[in-house]
């Protein structure tokens, strides 16, 4: 039997929407448990869209799969040829005004949890038609993924005093020097910030605005950071830490998520305060969708509980 236009285009959208799949997993294997069936499956169907593009679309490897530069040019295109089909039939549904479809989320390993845990399961229980997606990242990271598109919305740290480029800032947080337990340097409440100078720390890797920053701020008081170890995973650095001889720059979030397994102590660096903002920014690629803006509005209602609810960082 003939297929209809309908069809056709339905065929259409179901090789391009596996072929987004593919390269964001980088594996043909990873898409076919993903959708379900087999590796050769997932390849036939591939080969069956290179033909059709009249180009290689991939370069399989020894580790997976990587785009051709035919595929890089277009994946963008399709992608978001993707993104509108997929709104398009969300914005049909939601006539009635009921948010629906997917919202892109880029987090700091920080924010994961009370924060995004709490956000998750009330937009479960309000917004069940909302598939929220989380991707989690560093700074520099979640930079890249807003100005590709990748994510709709990150939650991220800013260190400027007021918002930019459609910033809203949720909540303004202190930086702790933290050491393991019984350090005589975290022992009081506060240390100068000029108590770093040559200090061993574990920090993340460049390219890292907060890294930037405190280079900034150190050059400005004559003090030289001691660098030792770059670790880019929170939960390591808090681990170099606990065992001692070294000193991580540390959020009371992340603090308080080590600290429940780990034996730590930590003073808020003053002489300056080293001030940073939680911001919830917006990907410059599109408009925000209904489901977006519902994100959105969560995330302001679960920051201004927390805000409201925070306790003093203490885990001396």
């Amino acid at each position: 039997m003939p297929k209809n236009a309908y069809q056709e285009d339905a065929i259409e959208y179901a090789a391009w929407k596996l072929f987004i799949v593919v390269s964001e997993l980088g594996s043909l294997t990873k898409a076919a448990t993903a959708y379900g069936t087999t590796q050769p499956h997932i390849s036939r169907q591939i080969t069956e869209l290179e033909h059709e593009c009249g180009g290689r679309l991939f370069v399989r490897t020894g580790r997976g799969v990587v785009l051709t530069e035919l595929g890089r040019r277009i994946a963008p295109r399709i992608r978001r040829w993707i993104a509108d089909t997929d709104q398009l039939t969300n914005d049909i549904r939601a006539t009635a005004g009921t948010p629906v479809g997917v919202v892109r989320l880029g987090i700091l390993p920080s924010t994961a949890h009370p924060f995004v845990t709490t956000l998750y399961y009330r937009l479960k229980a309000r917004f069940p038609l909302i598939q929220l997606t989380i991707r989690e990242g560093q700074g520099a990271q979640l930079e890249t993924w807003l100005e590709n598109g990748d994510v709709d919305l990150a939650l991220l740290y800013r260190h400027s005093l007021t918002p930019n480029h459609g910033d809203v800032y949720l909540s303004q947080v202190e930086t702790y020097l933290v050491g393991p337990l019984g350090d005589a340097l975290t022992s009081a409440q506060t240390v100068p910030f000029r108590s770093l100078s040559r200090l061993p720390l574990v920090m993340f890797c460049r390219p890292n605005s907060w890294r930037d920053r405190l280079d900034q701020v150190a050059a400005e008081h004559g003090i030289v950071l001691n660098v030792a170890a770059e670790v880019d995973s929170l939960g390591l650095q808090a681990r170099i830490v606990s065992d001692g001889g070294m000193y991580a720059l540390l959020g009371p979030y992340a603090i308080a998520s080590a600290a429940q397994s780990l034996k730590l102590q930590s003073s808020a660096i003053v002489e300056p305060q080293l001030f940073r903002h939680i911001a919830l920014a917006v990907s410059q690629h599109g408009s925000l969708t209904l489901a977006g803006k519902t994100v959105m509005q969560l995330v302001k209602e679960v920051a201004k509980e927390a805000q409201a609810n925070a306790m003093p960082v203490d885990v001396k």
